[in-house]
């Protein structure tokens, strides 16, 4: 499990993801598809960089 965003991979599996954000699997393959959500896709694989998830995330943490 993961303590803080220093303990994050550069990049992170839908699986990753789903842990961090405490939701399901299926879930975070939903959320990888909605516009705005930062996935790099490398052949059949979808990854998404720590950086710009942490930036996903503080951006859309309600104020």
């Amino acid at each position: 499990m993961y303590k803080n965003y220093d303990d994050l991979p550069l990049m992170l599996s839908v699986h990753d993801v789903a842990e961090v954000l405490g939701i399901s699997k299926s879930s975070a393959y939903v959320l990888a598809k909605e516009k705005g959500f930062p996935t790099l896709k490398i052949g059949a694989r979808v990854v998404v960089p720590r950086d710009r998830f942490i930036e996903w995330i503080n951006k859309n943490v309600s104020k």
